[in-house]
């Protein structure tokens, strides 16, 4: 299974400087929102780090954060910014099992082929621990395409996307919506998703009362 394709692909490896160093409006807000759900130096994957910028920030913050990208010259952007080895890891590699306590994936997950989504999300689930919690951004919309650099687009509207994270075994799911840009410049509805790994320690607990 491959899950970036031939011409998302090409982008960040001929637009990886440029994209990387880009003028970008920081998601601090988003992102204190995602730190204050975990425990202070809680171990934090983040999948398309891009240019390592909230990872600079999350580390910053004192936690124990281990970025990644699907691209390797935008892995290696990231390690000039951060001073650390950034791991070159697509989504159809992720194969971690019970090893963080928070993901954050911001504006990734939303180049994942729709047919794949439900594999890339079970994966995800599996790198977290019981109880670890998840952010992740997509671009709303109707139905898969292109922009105009060629990077594929899932494209999803809330209820699809909703039922992609219920039917793969998260829960408290939440999805807000904004509106906002992006690095096509064009005006963009956002989709913002707050999920959970169902703590395995309140299901047994739970179970047995039942019993």
């Amino acid at each position: 299974m491959t899950t970036i394709d031939d011409g998302t692909a090409r982008f960040y490896r001929d637009s990886a400087a440029a994209y990387a160093r880009r003028a970008r409006r920081s998601p601090a807000r988003r992102l204190d929102e995602f730190l204050a759900r975990l425990n202070p130096g809680a171990a934090v994957l983040e999948i398309g780090c891009g240019g390592g910028q909230d990872s600079a920030y999350m580390i910053a913050r004192g936690f124990d954060v281990t970025p990644t990208d699907g691209s390797p010259e935008l892995a290696a952007e990231a390690e000039r910014l951060l001073g650390r080895p950034v791991g070159v890891v697509r989504f159809e590699g992720l194969s971690w099992r019970e090893r963080f306590d928070g993901i954050w994936a911001e504006a990734c997950l939303l180049h994942v082929p729709r047919t794949a989504l439900p594999d890339v999300l079970t994966r995800l689930l599996r790198a977290l621990k019981f109880g670890g919690v998840l952010h992740a951004s997509f671009k709303a919309g109707g139905g898969e395409g292109r922009d105009d650099f060629g990077r594929y687009y899932n494209y999803p509207s809330h209820d699809w996307l909703l039922r992609q994270f219920e039917e793969t075994g998260w829960r408290a799911v939440e999805i807000t919506e904004a509106d906002g840009g992006g690095y096509d410049g064009r005006p963009t509805r956002w989709l913002h998703v707050a999920a959970e790994k169902p703590d395995l320690r309140n299901r047994l607990r739970c179970l047995g009362h039942r019993q």
